[in-house]
């Protein structure tokens, strides 16, 4: 009242007051000297927002009284909060923390981003853009998906332009994804960014990897269950068993160092990337071409079932806290191949894995990426040439080291099943070789010859067709830069897009004229 008082001096405090349903001030006494006649009753139902939170990490627990739960629970460890509240929230439970209790609530606080739409929008009911979680776990058609956003609007002038944004958007509703893939969403998104933009292709990208875990785990069990899978006696475990072994115990050390410093994207994507693209796409193929060999031998088909069963259990350990229903599904089946008692048939009880260091293996690990390396040339070899994945390849391989030599002699199924390989020869160093298509792995070269391979009036016809494509593409990436408009007013992260497009398509267009030098040379 004293500052509006000096603000106006033309109104005194009383004719201030007579301007006004509210005031405030420090305590009864001070009222009174504004406005001597008022009665003043306190309400006895009414505890302020901010002060009733504040208290909330011991008033929930029994306080003031000495319970059992206070003594137990407080303090606690961590506080997950978003970045809006930091101070109006977290402060306060400090301060009321050290008051009350003599202690501060907890020691670290985990601030998260705000979730926004795929336009990087603040969800709202007055702007009908939010994504109920229940909705991306179960399902909602269009037509209940347009009434729930309309209805009991604040703004109910606002609701035919949100019909019109959500029809465009979600034209056939939204399909059920599954709380394991909107969790494992989450936990991707989880960056240390203020802001997570929602897009439902990444929960639907999540979902298709959850299906790529139920799918692997019916491979596993398919191979497993009622066989031998090397519970007792000595293993025999190949180059291919000790390398997922060995990365797997990596992985989980990455989880563990992800999950310790609260960076859940980390753990989420080393997780990812193992499950899809080493344990799925390498391993199994990988197993298969054992389980398959009639010369394999007893024991080495029992240790590719060993390790199978064995790495698909520690991961779905590993992988429970993000998704932890299709996980405790598949432990259900896995358990009892590796004997667990019928008391411990839940996941949610077993020890979460820990790192075994002295199962990382250097050795088998070299090898196999060596493996996997060559059998990658040989497949970019057959996919830039466009030869039909059923035509079986000549391949030869010059200037290799004699390590190279034992690893193409341990590892030939392999190339012969998941390269397609008709034959394998080690060309002398120097030795003149027909006209191939070339890879490098290191300083291996990986050659196919041509000749009886492709049509070459075909094939020249084919690449000629994308050579011109990708002129004209770059053409028009270089027109760009070229106009200086565009630079000036482009974002600079859209001009260094248009940068390294050119740089891609220059590449592509040399190695497809190379491509097309090496068909023209062929004989016929």
């Amino acid at each position: 009242m004293q500052a509006l008082a000096q603000a106006n001096s033309k109104l005194s405090d009383k004719e201030l007051l007579a301007l006004m349903d509210d005031w405030i001030a420090k305590n009864r006494d001070e009222v009174r000297e504004l406005k001597r006649d008022i009665v003043l009753t306190q309400d006895n139902d009414v505890l302020d927002t901010w002060f009733s939170s504040a208290l909330w990490p011991f008033s929930t627990l029994g306080w003031p009284e000495p319970t059992a739960a206070l003594k137990t629970f407080y303090p606690t460890s961590v506080l997950v909060t978003g970045f809006d509240i930091i101070f109006f929230w977290v402060a306060r439970m400090m301060m009321m923390g050290l008051k009350f209790m003599g202690d501060v609530p907890f020691r670290e606080v985990y601030i998260h981003g705000l979730v926004r739409d795929a336009e990087g929008q603040k969800m709202s009911k007055s702007k009908g853009n939010i994504l109920d979680p229940l909705d991306l776990i179960d399902g909602i058609d269009l037509e209940a998906l347009v009434q729930k956003r309309v209805s009991g609007l604040m703004q109910p002038q606002m609701a035919k332009k949100i019909e019109q944004a959500t029809r465009k958007h979600f034209p056939h509703g939204i399909p059920a994804y599954g709380t394991d893939a909107l969790r494992f969403t989450f936990a991707s998104l989880a960056t240390q960014g203020r802001d997570i933009k929602f897009d439902l292709g990444r929960i639907e990208g999540y979902r298709n990897f959850c299906n790529k875990l139920w799918n692997a785990a019916r491979y596993v069990l398919m191979n497993t269950e009622g066989q031998d899978v090397g519970l007792a006696g000595k293993l025999e475990l190949s180059a291919a068993d000790r390398w997922i072994v060995s990365r797997l115990n990596q992985v989980i050390t990455d989880v563990e160092n992800g999950f310790r410093e609260y960076r859940f994207d980390l753990a989420a994507q080393a997780m990812y990337g193992f499950v899809w693209h080493e344990y799925c796409d390498w391993y199994l193929e990988l197993s298969k071409v054992v389980l398959t060999d009639g010369n394999a031998s007893a024991d080495a088909k029992r240790g590719t079932r060993h390790t199978l069963v064995n790495v698909l259990e520690r991961l779905l350990r590993l992988l429970h806290p993000l998704i932890p229903f299709i996980t405790e599904e598949v432990w259900q089946r896995v358990a009892p191949i590796l004997g667990e008692d019928e008391g411990k048939q839940t996941i949610m009880l077993q020890p979460y894995p820990e790192a075994e260091p002295e199962a990382i293996d250097a050795a088998a690990t070299e090898e196999m990426q060596w493996v996997m390396s060559v059998i990658g040339a040989i497949r970019t070899i057959r996919s830039e040439r466009d030869i039909a994945p059923s035509k079986a390849l000549p391949v030869l391989l010059a200037e290799g080291s004699e390590q190279e030599h034992r690893w193409m002699r341990n590892n030939e199924n392999y190339f012969k099943l998941l390269a397609r390989t008709e034959s394998l020869t080690w060309v002398k160093s120097g030795a003149a070789t027909p006209e191939s298509a070339m890879e490098l792995v290191g300083k291996l070269k990986v050659l196919v010859p041509l000749g009886s391979l492709i049509d070459k009036k075909a094939e020249l016809e084919r690449l000629q067709k994308e050579i011109e494509k990708y002129q004209k593409e770059l053409e028009k990436a270089r027109n760009k830069l070229a106009n200086q408009d565009f630079v000036a007013r482009a974002p600079a992260q859209v001009v260094e897009q248009e940068k390294t497009r050119v740089q891609q398509f220059e590449q592509a267009l040399a190695k497809l004229q190379t491509q097309r030098e090496q068909v023209a040379a062929l004989s016929g």
